[in-house]
């Protein structure tokens, strides 16, 4: 399929999902430093004398956001010519980095996410961004990989109200009955999708973790409700198609 065949899918249904892509020399890098952010969310749990610190949970499920503040292998990884060619065909020739997090869910106990958009979790006016959904390992229904779905079965291109899902931090915007599309792909590929698309991911019932590595992009920084600076990251990535210098 062509950049241009991609294009029109992405535009045409929200997301498309490319297989394999990311080379093996990255993908073991991405493990590595997951593991590295693991090993230091154990830690702080450790020193706070408890097993849930914020939204983590030990051995259950992980969330890091900015990584790549933190580590010079991410960074050249998010601003790199992988991802430059997929940013440049699928978002358009000026793009910033916006966020990238860690999704980890733990062997066995991983747990579920509802139906949401992206945009629903920013609760404000902003420009669509593009996530782009790194499969570090192999993703199936039964260990919890994400589920999309297209623009015409949701009936919507808009950010609609999302509602606190009781007993959970989760944020849902749809309940209606689409199981959605299951991104069941082997490890190195990426699901990349609108921030006004809905998506969900089931729990991790294998006996292994399922680690995902979340990259997000902006056609424009997008700043806190008050606009009195950025939320997550605004590094310019492309000016016109090419890398930003720097």
């Amino acid at each position: 399929m062509s950049w241009d065949e991609r294009y029109r899918q992405f535009r045409t249904d929200g997301f498309v999902v490319l297989e394999q892509i990311i080379a093996g020399r990255d993908l073991a890098m991405l493990r590595a430093e997951c593991q590295q952010f693991i090993d230091q969310k154990d830690r702080e749990m450790d020193a706070a004398g408890s097993d849930i610190l914020g939204l983590d949970q030990r051995g259950k499920r992980y969330f890091v956001n900015d990584c790549s503040v933190k580590s010079p292998a991410l960074r050249q990884f998010v601003l790199g010519a992988l991802m430059a060619d997929i940013v440049g065909a699928l978002l358009g020739g000026d793009a910033y980095l916006f966020n990238d997090q860690y999704v980890v869910k733990g062997a066995e106990v991983g747990t579920r996410f509802a139906w949401h958009q992206d945009s629903g979790y920013v609760g404000y006016p902003h420009p669509p961004y593009l996530t782009c959904w790194c499969a570090l390992d192999d993703m199936s229904e039964a260990n919890g990989t994400v589920y999309l779905l297209p623009y015409d079965r949701a009936g919507t291109r808009e950010v609609v109200p999302h509602e606190p899902e009781a007993g959970t931090s989760d944020l849902v915007g749809y309940r209606g009955p689409d199981p959605g599309i299951a991104v069941e792909v082997p490890a190195g590929s990426i699901a990349c999708f609108s921030s006004t698309v809905f998506h969900r991911s089931g729990a991790n019932r294998t006996p292994a973790l399922r680690r995902a590595y979340i990259v997000q992009y902006s056609p424009e920084p997008i700043l806190l409700a008050d606009r009195s600076r950025v939320r997550h990251q605004a590094v310019p990535f492309l000016r016109a198609g090419a890398r930003a210098p720097g």
